[in-house]
C-alpha cells in the first residue's frame, strides 16, 4: 500500500507557514477587542493568512496520496490504525486537557459534564482550534471515497467540482442558518456545520490528492508555469483584500463583519486559497531558498502541530497578564503579541519533543509520534 518516494520538504514547509497564519488569525480575535483596531492591521492577520486552515487539507491530502500505490488495493484498516494515532488520540487528549483547564481557570465545572464532553468531542468545541482535526477525522473515514474519486477524476472534473465548491460554500455561509430551528440537536448540526461538513473544504482536499497522484505532471508545471502561479497567486489575494476594503468603505462594515465576510468560503477566498497552495509549493520546490531559511521553515514545520494545537493556551494567558495591566491591545502590543505567542509554544514544543524522546508516551498522546526503532 505504501510506496515511499522522496521527501517534499515543501509539505513541511508549508505546514509551518499555515501555522503561523493561524496564530495570525487567533491573535487578530484578541486585537478585535478593541473598538479602534487598525482595519490594516486586522486585514494583515484576518485576511492575508486565510488560506492558513484549507491550506492544511490540501497538504494532508497530499501528503497521504504521495505515498500511496494506486494501483494496488486501498488499506483501509491499516489506514486508518495509523491516522486514528496521529490525529484522533492527540485530538481526545486536547480536548479534555482543554475542557479541564478552561473549568479549573473560570471555575466553570458544567464544561465536564459527560452530555457537554461528548458535545464538545463530537464537534470539536473544547478549544477553538481543535474543529479543524474534526473535518480531518471525517476525511480520514471517508478515505475509500476518495481513493475511488481520485482514481477517476480529470481535469474537466475538477473545474466542476470548483464549480460545486463555490456554490455550496457561498449557500452554506451566507445563505443557511438556524433561525426557526427550535430543536437542539438539529440546531447544533446547522450552527456548528463548518466543524464537521467536509463538503466545506471537498474540493482543496481532492486537488491536493490527485496533484500528488499526478506528481511528475505537477513538478513539470510548477517549472514551467511559476511566473504565472505568481501572478494567480497575487491576483487572487488582492481580489481578496480588495473584497475586505469593498465591504468596508462601500457596504459601511466593521473590520469584524468584513473579516467574517471576506473569509476562506467565500467564493474570493476559494480562489486565495488555490492561489496560495500553488504558489507555496512552487516557491519552496523550485525555488534557491536561502540557506539559513531552511532550518527555520524546517522547525516551524516539525513543530507545528504542538504550536497549532497548544497556542491558545499562550493566547489566553498573555491576554490576562495584558488585562492585568490595565492596556488595551493597541496596534504595536498585537504584533509583540503575536511574537510572543509563536515564541512560547514554539519553545513548548521543542522542550515537550524532547521530553518525548525520554518518555515516549508524551509524544504519542500530545503529538501522535512513537519512537522510531
Amino acid at each position: 500500500m505504501i510506496n515511499k518516494k522522496p521527501r517534499l520538504p515543501a509539505i513541511e514547509y508549508i505546514r509551518g507557514i499555515s501555522m503561523l497564519g493561524v496564530v495570525g488569525i487567533h491573535t487578530g480575535s484578541q486585537y478585535l477587542a478593541n473598538v479602534a483596531a487598525n482595519m490594516h492591521l486586522v486585514a494583515l492577520f484576518e485576511v492575508a493568512t486565510r488560506f492558513s486552515v484549507p491550506i492544511f487539507f490540501f497538504i494532508s491530502a497530499f501528503g497521504m496520496f504521495y505515498n500511496l500505490d494506486m494501483s494496488k488495493p486501498f488499506d483501509y484498516k491499516s489506514f486508518l490504525q495509523r491516522r486514528m494515532k496521529t490525529v484522533l488520540v492527540p485530538y481526545v487528549i486536547w480536548s479534555l486537557f482543554y475542557l479541564i483547564h478552561y473549568a479549573v481557570l473560570w471555575g466553570d465545572t458544567s464544561v465536564l459534564s459527560p452530555f457537554y464532553i461528548a458535545f464538545s468531542m463530537f464537534f470539536g468545541t473544547a478549544g477553538y482550534q481543535l474543529y479543524f482535526m474534526v473535518i480531518l477525522l471525517w476525511f480520514y473515514l471517508m478515505m475509500p471515497i476518495w481513493v475511488w474519486l481520485i482514481r477517476r477524476m480529470s481535469w474537466l472534473a475538477l473545474g466542476g467540482l470548483l464549480v460545486f465548491q463555490i456554490a455550496f460554500d457561498y449557500w452554506s455561509c451566507f445563505m443557511l442558518n438556524s433561525a426557526g430551528v427550535e430543536n437542539f440537536f438539529l440546531r447544533s448540526f446547522i450552527d456548528y456545520r463548518l466543524n464537521y461538513w467536509v463538503m466545506h473544504y471537498i474540493f482543496i482536499f481532492v486537488l491536493g490528492g490527485y496533484l500528488a497522484v499526478n506528481i511528475n505532471w505537477f513538478m513539470s508545471f510548477l517549472t514551467e508555469c511559476r511566473g504565472r502561479i505568481i501572478g494567480f497567486f497575487w491576483l487572487t489575494f488582492a481580489g481578496l483584500l480588495g473584497y475586505y476594503y469593498w465591504l468596508i468603505f462601500t457596504k459601511g462594515y466593521t473590520p469584524l463583519e468584513g473579516i467574517n465576510t471576506a473569509q476562506q468560503l467565500c467564493p474570493a477566498g476559494i480562489f486565495y486559497t488555490l492561489g496560495a497552495s500553488l504558489f507555496f509549493f512552487a516557491i519552496f520546490t523550485i525555488w534557491r531558498l536561502p540557506e539559513g531559511l531552511r532550518p527555520i521553515l524546517s522547525a516551524l514545520g516539525k513543530h507545528s502541530y504542538f504550536v497549532y494545537l497548544a497556542h491558545p493556551v499562550a493566547i489566553t494567558y498573555l491576554g490576562l497578564a495584558l488585562a492585568g495591566t490595565g492596556r488595551i491591545m493597541t496596534a504595536p502590543i498585537a504584533l509583540i503579541f503575536y511574537v510572543a505567542v509563536v515564541a512560547l509554544t514554539m519553545a513548548a514544543a521543542v522542550a515537550m519533543r524532547q521530553l518525548g524522546e525520554r518518555w515516549p508516551m508524551v509524544n504519542q498522546l500530545t503529538i501522535g509520534i512513537s519512537k522510531r526503532k
